[in-house]
């Protein structure tokens, strides 16, 4: 079936113009609306204006324009079986749609956006005719994506105006997930808005609107199937918008790990690295240098480091990969950006994964957070809390000094990133020990205290960081025998007074802030 006739009517026109330009070079007719038929006109390309061809004028300010019988019957009519009706209304076959929709979801995230503009970016024709035509897709090819402009036009040309069933399905498959994540994104705001006190509550309904990015070798087993799905608009700073530069390609685990380490990082100002395994900070720090900073991170726990991810804060240098090379083997570096030195440098190693994910603005990665159950899927909003200095409460007779308050916030940070229960010794902007995951607290401190010295490290006058409160004062004994000299932790125990005397007996200032960091 030779492609005749084509209705293109885009809100996205990048690419349209020359789309439209190959179209009329192959003979096909273009019906087009408004805005993308005042365009492809501008740039001396004839089409047939759809108020023209239905003889319905475009009305209610455009919000009626395609629903009409000569559109719907033009996508919809079967070839060899809707002829004759088709005939006796007067509907002409349309065997090519190019359609994409109002931006919904870039309209709701600008600051201040109302009920009324959101409701106005509510497509209703375009949906309907991408629908009409994926459903017809055995006669009619519908394309959604700019990006298949070219292809398709390849192939209309090597076919003699014609397209292949097999384009034709999976165009309609693109189609019909473009219509159901655009529904869904409509439907989780309106969900969450309706009635609701606040602006971004929970939904009534969710959908995740994902597109897969690259299939894994494998999931987090090798029995297990795995792919990467991300999320449309990922923000520069994340691992869903980084560019691998070098390396074997990403594993299910790496991209977890380097998530987790990443965004561990980006909760510090001065140059930072952190090391992550198995999903666990295992050294970080801060410096003058992005080099120092690394050095530091390393040294926190050189054991647990080999074959970690790696995480920095500031554009990775020649310096600095060098060192890393010459000290430990590594699964993934991920910086804001990486010099041509740097990366010249890691091409010795070229199984090395790295990634540079641009530089972010300090904002709050927005939406929830998930966790998948047997029959449903938990749904919670980010961890975006922190205290700063002002919301700590002394709760001891001494009071931390200011070099114990910037040790207790440095660990506080990092211990948002542990799993819980998570345990943290800091000192001098580094990391010297880490309990991570454990049944029980005090657990987590006795690992804290036996990883800084596996790794001849002094917890000496370091503090501890309790991403919850302690339920005994256990915890605060043992500390106290390995030097611990200030302690910060949420509150809320029933023994908090307990706690509290215990630190007293011992001589450590201790800070409550009131927040909770659990994270299983």
């Amino acid at each position: 079936m030779r492609i005749q006739r084509a209705l293109i009517s885009v809100f996205d026109k990048v690419g349209v113009v020359d789309l439209a330009k190959a179209l009329r070079g192959l003979d096909v007719e273009i019906l087009s609306t408004g805005g993308t038929a005042r365009l492809l006109n501008e740039h001396g390309v004839p089409v047939v204006e759809v108020a023209a061809y239905t003889g319905f004028p475009e009305i209610m300010g455009g919000r009626l324009k395609t629903l009409h019988p000569h559109i719907h019957g033009g996508l919809l009519g079967r070839r060899g079986q809707d002829e004759a009706v088709m005939a006796q209304h007067g509907i002409r076959p349309i065997d090519l749609l190019a359609v994409n929709l109002y931006p919904f979801e870039r309209v709701i995230a600008e600051p201040g956006c109302d009920r009324e503009r959101a409701v106005e970016h509510i497509d209703v024709g375009g949906p309907a005719m991408l629908r009409a035509a994926a459903k017809n897709f055995a006669y009619v090819t519908v394309v959604v994506d700019p990006a298949d402009y070219a292809p398709l036009l390849a192939e209309l040309r090597a076919g003699g105006g014609e397209i292949g069933e097999p384009t034709r399905r999976r165009l309609a498959a693109k189609a019909f997930a473009l219509s159901a994540r655009y529904d869904g994104a409509i439907a989780d705001h309106l969900g969450a808005t309706a009635g609701a006190s606040e602006p971004h509550a929970l939904p009534e309904s969710l959908s995740l609107r994902l597109k897969k990015a690259q299939d894994m070798r494998y999931g987090e087993n090798p029995h297990q199937r795995g792919a990467f799905y991300i999320e449309p608009g990922a923000h520069s700073g994340t691992i869903a918008a980084a560019r691998q530069l070098q390396g074997k390609a990403l594993s299910y685990n790496n991209v977890a790990d380097a998530d987790a380490a990443l965004e561990c990082v980006k909760s510090f100002a001065p140059p930072c690295c952190v090391i992550v395994k198995h999903a666990n900070p295992c050294g970080v720090a801060t410096a003058e240098s992005i080099r120092a900073a690394y050095e530091g991170a390393y040294r926190t726990d050189p054991s647990s480091a080999f074959g970690g991810i790696i995480a920095l804060n500031r554009p990775l240098d020649r310096e600095t990969a060098q060192a890393i090379l010459e000290r430990q083997f590594v699964e993934v570096i991920v910086a804001p950006e990486v010099g041509e030195d740097a990366l010249k440098t890691l091409s010795r190693k070229p199984s090395v994964r790295v990634l540079a994910c641009g530089e972010w603005d300090g904002h709050i990665t927005e939406g929830f957070d998930y966790k998948r159950v047997a029959g449903g899927l938990l749904a919670q909003d980010r961890d975006a809390g922190m205290v700063t200095e002002s919301d700590l409460k002394t709760m001891t007779q001494r009071h931390p000094s200011p070099a114990e308050l910037r040790d207790l916030m440095f660990s506080w940070k990092v211990a948002k990133f542990v799993k819980s229960n998570a345990i943290v010794f800091g000192k001098e902007h580094m990391i010297v020990g880490i309990g991570a995951g454990q049944m029980s607290r005090i657990e987590s401190v006795k690992i804290a205290i036996s990883k800084a010295r596996e790794s001849g490290l002094s917890t000496i006058d370091a503090v501890m960081a309790s991403d919850a409160f302690f339920p005994f004062r256990d915890g605060v004994d043992t500390a106290a025998a390995a030097g611990i000299k200030a302690i910060i932790q949420p509150g809320g125990s029933v023994r908090d007074q307990e706690v509290i005397e215990a630190a007293n007996v011992h001589g450590i200032a201790m800070v409550f802030t009131g927040m909770r960091h659990f994270r299983h």
